[in-house]
């Protein structure tokens, strides 16, 4: 659905400028946040219970493990029984992405780099959002910017305008605390001296700097190799080197998720902490 709206109201406003990328910004992300807003506290007036079960409701809807885990681990499954053929078939499914020729190595890395970013996108930063916002409003401005950077951005003709500039700009903000507690959230659980390492020195050869911040300290909390060269079919695809130690594998993928359990009850107690000192206050 969140897809749908970003697309309907881009094929509405995208004339190419940057001030249509403005005004289609309030109107796919601001406006849906300012609506939420108001209907909270309209509940919350009625009766606490109510925007209680508005938070939980939005929550459900905007993080999760679901929107990566079944994926993950069908291919950790392929990759365990040889299955590589199939492995690379799930990848292409989840990620959207030619797989063609990829070895194991490639398939495990490319997993393991999509589950540290799906738990970012979907988990982590979700929920501090919504504890640094009143609500549910800051989880939606979270996920509607994210989606709507991620679509507006597309490497496609018609999308290369300055029309996507404003929504990257908005949620590089957006996302520059949130990517840094959950790097440091993995350096905490993981192997604190690498991940802290690589987070200083390796992310900004990344793409997306605050992604790469994300994606090396996990993992140098993890010890595995992500980033590099891809190779499919007869293309390299040239990517920077994030992490230390060795090449990824189907056991470095079982890590990985043990990595972000960890960092998961981490927030959960650190949350709890936060509740208690609040209704102590």
């Amino acid at each position: 659905m969140s897809l749908l709206w970003a697309d309907y109201i881009e094929s509405r406003f995208n004339a190419g400028a940057y001030r249509h990328g403005v005004l289609a910004w309030c109107f796919a992300v601001l406006l849906p946040v300012v609506l939420l807003a108001i209907v909270y506290g309209l509940l919350y007036s009625l009766n606490p219970l109510f925007g209680w079960a508005l938070n939980v409701g939005v929550l459900y809807l905007t993080m999760g493990f679901r929107q990566f885990s079944h994926h993950y681990t069908e291919i950790q499954l392929a990759l365990r029984l040889g299955d590589v053929e199939r492995a690379r078939h799930l990848l292409a499914e989840w990620q959207g992405i030619s797989t063609y020729g990829l070895g194991s190595e490639d398939i495990a890395r490319l997993s393991i780099e999509g589950a540290l970013a799906a738990s970012h996108r979907h988990v982590f930063a979700v929920v501090l959002w919504f504890v640094l916002l009143p609500g549910p409003c800051g989880a939606l401005l979270y996920r509607l910017s994210a989606i709507v950077r991620d679509r507006w951005s597309a490497e496609t003709p018609v999308r290369q305008t300055e029309f996507s500039a404003f929504s990257r700009v908005v949620f590089g903000m957006i996302d520059w605390l949130p990517s840094r507690t959950t790097a440091a959230a993995f350096a905490i659980v993981g192997d604190f001296e690498d991940a802290i390492y690589c987070w200083r020195t390796q992310p900004a050869q990344w793409p997306d700097r605050d992604l790469g911040i994300v994606l090396a300290a996990g993992a140098g909390a993890l010890g595995v190799q992500l980033g590099r060269p891809v190779v499919d079919g007869v293309e390299v695809s040239d990517r920077a080197e994030l992490g230390l130690g060795d090449p990824a594998d189907v056991d470095f993928m079982q890590s990985a998720v043990g990595l972000v359990w960890r960092a998961t009850v981490l927030w959960m107690l650190l949350l709890f902490l936060l509740g208690l000192a609040t209704l102590v206050g």
